[in-house]
């Protein structure tokens, strides 16, 4: 049974950090695509961050040199280190597992594999 769980979300004021983790039973994040998504009220699911299986990563335009996504292969986990946070960061996080395609990671909410349960950020002006 696959099982993905997020924490380390949390308040902060703008300009503050957080760094969420997402760890991974049944399911190796190395194997294959790992997405962080968000969903703020009222918003669609949105991709944020993307590593592919050989460590590769992209972010959306509205994080880039802000977030950094990562993952340790011995501890099987996931993290997005979120920096220099606003108010528009605010949203449910979640980590997911995604299909591969022969051009890279399918960053869809609607093809997304397995999903974690979210995990709360909120950003105060």
């Amino acid at each position: 049974q696959v099982q993905l769980v997020e924490s380390g979300g949390g308040s902060v004021e703008a300009g503050g950090s957080l760094r969420l983790s997402c760890a991974a039973s049944g399911y190796t994040v190395s194997s294959a695509c790992m997405v962080w998504f968000r969903q703020a009220l009222g918003k669609e699911r949105g991709w944020v961050a993307v590593i592919d299986s050989d460590g590769t990563t992209s972010l959306a335009d509205s994080v880039k040199g802000r977030f950094t996504i990562s993952q340790d292969n011995a501890k099987n986990t996931l993290y997005l280190q979120m920096n220099n946070l606003k108010p528009e960061d605010t949203a449910m996080y979640y980590c997911a597992a995604a299909p591969r395609r022969i051009w890279g990671c399918v960053v869809r909410a609607g093809d997304v594999h397995y999903w974690g349960q979210g995990t709360q950020v909120t950003v105060s002006s």
